[in-house]
């Protein structure tokens, strides 16, 4: 028997794709929320919009602005560069983020009577980011269940996937197609394979072609 009810954090993108089609056979309903908050990519939440209606599931579409005036950097900035800067972290991380988003999905939870909050982070391969660490997510779970006096359970079921292992569950959920063709990773905005320069693709190239390669090879 599949449990209750969930809202799944969603980009559009590969992670948060493959967690939306988990998240479809893991609950008896399932909404998604998308944050905008003038992102590099503007295409990102007009991609969630489409995916989220292709696979029948409601979208909410918060206005996060204010996240871009805080917290300006290359994923919100055209004119900065995509690089690593010197205290080790990448300078498309924005501070807070996670927190921002987790905070606001527990809230919707709450509202529309979800317990469950699913979120594409992964330790594996976060970049540096700290707010993609599993500590912080068990710290920030606490802490919203707190808040607000429910007993909301936040599941990450890529947090020790890496990319291969992410395209490897993709293609168990019958979904490999669909996140292949269909998803927004890169940071330069182009749909599916995209740029295949930007970190995001490199990644996202690289562990398809391993798994492509071990499947090819069983």
């Amino acid at each position: 028997m599949r449990k209750e009810k969930a809202v799944v954090v969603f980009s559009g993108g590969q992670d948060s794709t493959t967690c939306l089609v988990w998240a479809l056979q893991e609950f008896a309903e399932v909404e998604t929320v998308t944050f905008h908050y003038n992102q590099r990519h503007q295409l990102e939440t007009e991609v969630a919009g489409k995916i989220a209606k292709k696979l029948n599931v409601k979208n909410h579409l918060l206005d996060m602005s204010l996240l871009n005036q805080l917290a300006p950097n290359a994923l919100t900035r055209d004119e900065m560069e995509i690089k690593m800067n010197e205290d080790g972290l990448p300078s498309t991380f924005v501070p807070g983020r996670n927190l921002v988003f987790l905070s606001f999905a527990s809230i919707l939870a709450y509202q529309i009577g979800a317990r469950h909050i699913v979120t594409g982070v992964c330790e594996t391969d976060f970049s540096g980011y700290p707010d993609c660490r599993d500590s912080f997510i068990k710290s920030c779970n606490v802490t919203v269940n707190l808040a607000m006096d429910k007993p909301f359970v936040i599941h990450t079921p890529l947090m020790w996937l890496n990319k291969k292992e992410t395209w490897k569950l993709a293609d168990e959920l019958h979904a490999l197609d669909l996140v292949r063709n269909e998803t927004l990773t890169c940071y330069n905005g182009i749909i599916a394979d995209g740029c295949g320069e930007c970190p995001a693709c490199v990644l996202r190239k690289n562990g398809l072609n391993e798994y492509l390669h071990e499947k090819g090879g069983n």
